[in-house]
């Protein structure tokens, strides 16, 4: 919502104004990481106008806050809600929880798309079931919008979308020519509103990037004001070599980083997260403008393709299935 202190100011001025909705007394937190303040709220149409002492004021609809808490909406920073929005854009799992704004582009996103990929993608549709009839990440939020959604929406562009429009499912390295061509796509998506660059480190194609194309992307990015955010390589065993290939690219790029759901898995690692966060701090302390989110319940969950090596998985889906189909490469898995 926007906020409005001139409104607010002329509303008040009038005594005991009347607004669409009064909140009374809750304790007020308003994102930053200052203490909750117990306050009323007044909102007007699709703003907040007014927050303090509003004892005299009225609403056409008055909420009793006492003993509750009152924030502005929640950011899903790793929604993969893309898909269901299609079909329901109500978004009631996520609004019933004070989620207003959904993020998506954790390594792949909606665009962009090649005639091959969008029939790869319709050929993959299960329960949900919609025509993709757009080629850009920009085409899909649109599309998104007309269709009509509760949620406000943004995505990142993904590495291995971008990637994949280039090489397909080649799971080669890219020569200068290609990431010269992945780049423009990337600038293509900023221009259109993408956050960034997105990467998702275990799952192909994206898991065939090397350090360089991604520092190529996210240099894009970042001349755009935009941001590197990644799913990195490895969360358990080879977690510190992922962690520090992050801080490479970051680095490299002069872009500001974010990791996505930051994790120890598997117990034998689950001793690793204070050394964890003090070699994120320690990157700070040198100057690299990195930040990290994470869920907050002690479990997860993906594809069975996420735990099997890339070779086995070069191709895309339909070859990976094909090789399990052979009794020599089960056993060698």
């Amino acid at each position: 919502m926007r906020f409005a202190p001139l409104l607010a100011l002329t509303l008040l001025a009038c005594g005991g104004p009347a607004y669409d909705v009064v909140i009374r007394g809750g304790t007020v937190y308003n994102g930053s990481d200052s203490a909750g303040v117990v306050a009323d709220v007044a909102i007007q149409g699709d703003s907040i106008v007014a927050i303090g002492d509003l004892h005299a004021a009225r609403g056409r609809q008055v909420i009793d806050a006492k003993g509750l808490a009152v924030a502005p909406g929640f950011i899903n920073m790793l929604s993969w809600a893309n898909e269901a929005l299609m079909v329901d854009g109500k978004s009631q799992s996520d609004i019933r929880q004070g989620v207003t704004l959904e993020i998506f582009g954790e390594g792949e996103s909606m665009g962009p798309l090649t005639p091959a990929m969008k029939a790869e993608r319709l050929a993959a549709e299960g329960d949900i079931r919609f025509p993709i009839t757009w080629t850009t990440l920009a085409g899909y939020l649109d599309t998104l919008v007309h269709h009509g959604v509760s949620p406000n929406v943004a995505s990142f562009v993904g590495a291995a979308t971008v990637r994949q429009y280039v090489l397909g499912h080649d799971p080669r390295q890219a020569t200068k020519q290609e990431l010269a061509a992945m780049q423009q796509l990337v600038g293509e998506a900023m221009a259109d509103g993408a956050l960034g660059v997105g990467s998702s480190l275990i799952y192909e194609p994206g898991m065939f990037a090397t350090s360089t194309e991604l520092e190529w992307l996210a240099q894009v990015a970042a001349a755009r004001g935009g941001i590197y955010i990644s799913h990195i390589r490895n969360e358990d065993d080879s977690l510190f070599q992922a962690l520090d290939e992050f801080f490479r690219i970051a680095a490299g790029a002069g872009a500001r980083a974010e990791i996505y759901h930051l994790k120890t898995s598997g117990p034998r690692n689950w001793g690793k997260e204070d050394e964890l966060l003090r070699r994120i701090e320690e990157a700070r302390s040198k100057g690299l403008t990195v930040t990290a989110d994470m869920y907050t319940y002690p479990a997860s969950a993906t594809g069975l393709d996420a735990i099997m090596p890339g070779w086995v998985r070069a191709g895309g889906f339909d070859a990976w299935a094909t090789r399990l189909r052979d009794g020599a490469i089960r056993k060698r898995l």
